[in-house]
This record gives structure tokens, C-alpha cells and sequence, in this order.
């Protein structure tokens, strides 16, 4: 397992800066988005795909861990579970491939969608299933891990239904933040269920109630997380996912301290 650090976690700095911070504190690689001053050109990346891939890997001087693509401009619009735009999503996740094929990402992470009208939890579901087989195939055939991510404000809120998903989608993996569930009161034993299913990880600490936290605040037990992973066969990216965003109040932590920590935690575990 190695270590990377979110772009969208730094949202003053260019994309070139962050890759800076990453070098500047020894971690060796970062995930790509669409969000703030250190974003992707996302025109760009569905014009280009691998000029702008190719760009990117030669520029920035890191690897690149893991793109997170969203096909709309917010978690509501296209989305998987709502059963339109299939043909135009998988389309612009063709291209999103090509991108992360040129650029040398092993992995895209994608949302599962929301309860849209007249849904619940089931028919978002179904729709999702659905909605993924045809985009974990074009993954597989470019060599792309395709994750999706359990979050809160979504309907995939549980271990549980992140479990039926996998089930439902084989060769899918996820993007799994365990704070995702410990905000919403789930053991972390109870997420370590879905570590066999991991294709990306996201780190911060977290409690019931506060989706992010200080490492020294927060209830998840990173050492036993490690391990649970290792045992689970996983050997990909760790990325470092602290937060300054309205989204859940995660406004109020010192992100670049807080990676650290978690650089400093990981690495601990890590030694021999």
C-alpha cells in the first residue's frame, strides 16, 4: 500500500502546487478531480483525453493515484441511479478512461446517484446495477479499476447496500472511505466488511455526527484499518482526504496538519 493525497484538498492551490505540497512532505502521488483552483479542465479532459493524460503525467512530476469523475456538475445531475443519460454517461466515461490511461491512474471513482423522485433505496439500486455493468466493462477492457463511492447524501448509506452493489456488479470495486459510515454511527468493524471489495481508499478520521475530525477527536482506529485492508489482499493507493468544504461543516481543520498525521500514522504502522 502506498500513499496519495486528494487535489481537491488544497482548493487555493493550482494543480501544480499540490503536486509541490505532495512532494514536499514525501508522499508520491495525488488524486485528480474536477473542483476548485487545483481542478482538472474537465472540457479539456472529455476533448483530449489523452493528450491532456499524457500532459499531466509528464508536468506534475507524481504519480496520479485515482481520478474521481463526476458526469454532471453536481451529485444530482446524471446521475447512475436515476436511469437516464446512459448513453452520454458512458460515452464521457470512455474518454474518462482514456484520460486515466494516459495518465498512468490505475483507478476512476465514480458516485452511485441519490434517491431521485419517486425512488427509494431499492429502485436507486436497481437502477445503479444497471447503470454500471456497461462502465465496469469499459474499465476492464482499458486496464481501470472502476470504483464507486459509499457516501452520505447519496442512498448507498450502509454497508450493507455498498455490499449488495458489489454483489450486483461483477468486477466493481469501491471507493471506500470508512468516515462515509462512522459519520452515521456504523463500527468499524462493520466497515471492514467491504475491504474485500476496496479498489481505492480514502483516509481521515471521523466520529458519529462529524464526518471529519482531528486525528486525536475522531473514533476510527487507523493501525486496525491498515491491517484489515492488508489482510483483505489490498495493496493500491491510500489517499489522504482531509477536507476545508461547506459540504457536512468540514471547515474547520487544519488540512496540511492533518495529513501529515495521517502520513505519520500510516507510516508508523508501516515500519518493520
Amino acid at each position: 500500500m502506498k500513499l496519495s493525497v486528494t487535489s481537491w484538498s488544497f482548493p487555493q492551490l493550482t494543480l501544480a502546487e499540490v503536486a509541490g505540497v505532495a512532494r514536499a512532505i514525501g508522499i508520491g502521488a495525488i488524486d485528480l478531480g474536477y473542483f476548485y483552483r487545483s481542478s482538472l479542465d474537465k472540457a479539456r479532459l472529455l476533448s483530449e483525453p489523452e493528450a491532456y493524460g499524457q500532459e499531466v503525467r509528464q508536468t506534475l512530476g507524481v504519480n496520479i493515484a485515482n481520478l474521481y469523475h463526476l458526469f454532471g456538475s453536481d451529485i444530482a445531475e446524471r446521475n447512475l441511479a436515476s436511469g437516464g443519460d446512459g448513453a452520454a454517461n458512458r460515452a464521457d466515461f470512455e474518454r474518462a478512461l482514456a484520460f486515466c490511461k494516459a495518465a498512468g491512474a490505475p483507478s476512476v471513482f465514480i458516485l452511485p446517484g441519490i434517491i431521485n423522485p419517486g425512488q427509494g433505496r431499492s429502485e436507486a439500486l436497481a437502477n445503479t446495477i444497471e447503470a454500471l455493468k456497461p462502465l465496469v466493462a469499459a474499465g476492464q477492457a482499458a486496464g481501470i479499476a472502476v470504483c464507486v463511492e459509499p457516501h452520505v447524501h447519496s442512498y448507498l448509506e450502509s454497508p450493507a447496500l455498498a455490499a449488495a452493489l458489489c454483489e450486483g456488479v461483477p468486477g466493481v470495486k469501491l471507493a471506500l472511505d470508512y468516515a462515509h459510515f462512522a459519520v452515521a454511527g456504523y463500527r468499524q468493524d462493520e466497515i471492514d466488511a467491504l475491504a474485500p471489495h476496496a479498489g481505492h481508499i480514502h483516509l481521515r478520521q471521523a466520529r458519529p455526527g462529524a464526518l471529519q475530525t482531528k486525528m486525536e477527536e475522531g473514533t476510527l482506529n487507523f493501525p486496525a484499518l491498515f491491517a484489515t485492508l492488508r489482510d483483505a489482499g489490498y495493496q493500491g493507493y491510500l489517499a489522504s482526504e482531509y477536507v476545508n468544504q461547506a459540504y457536512f461543516d468540514t471547515l474547520h481543520d487544519d488540512v496540511l496538519s492533518e495529513t501529515i498525521k495521517m502520513r505519520d500514522a500510516f507510516l508508523a504502522w508501516s515500519a518493520k
